[in-house]
């Protein structure tokens, strides 16, 4: 086996699940702007800054109790603004000293701020 392993090299595809295809479909379309590749019984489809994204759909979605899934933007009050708009709430979490619009800041100096989708996912946005 060589020293680089081929995935370090290869297309990720990513993954989150929904039990409710078509509200999924509107939030990840039309609320998030990512592009509809295609659906079909088995997931929905979305390309997603040059990554796949499927979106499984299954009877029951255990949600995680930490992000699934995560953008990097240029522009974080920007993009908080603009979910907000649409009806998207950030998250708070307990012990982190979040903005007044949800931003926490990291040690190393990242901001972050995180959301849900319509199956309870959590999402994240972060701005170096």
């Amino acid at each position: 086996m060589s020293a680089i392993s081929p995935l370090g090299t290869a297309t990720l595809v990513a993954f989150a699940a929904t039990a409710d295809a078509p509200r999924s479909r509107k939030f990840y379309r039309d609320v998030l702007g990512l592009r509809l590749v295609s659906e079909d019984p088995f997931a929905l489809v979305f390309e997603a800054g040059g990554t796949t994204l499927r979106i499984q759909r299954v009877k029951k979605v255990a949600t995680i109790p930490y992000t699934a899934l995560g953008w990097h933007v240029e522009d974080i009050g920007a993009t908080v603004a603009m979910l907000g708009a649409a009806g998207v709430a950030t998250e708070r979490f307990p012990g982190m000293d979040q903005d007044p619009a949800g931003v926490w800041e990291s040690p190393s100096g990242a901001r972050v701020a995180w959301f849900k989708d319509p199956d309870g996912n959590i999402l994240s946005l972060t701005e170096y």
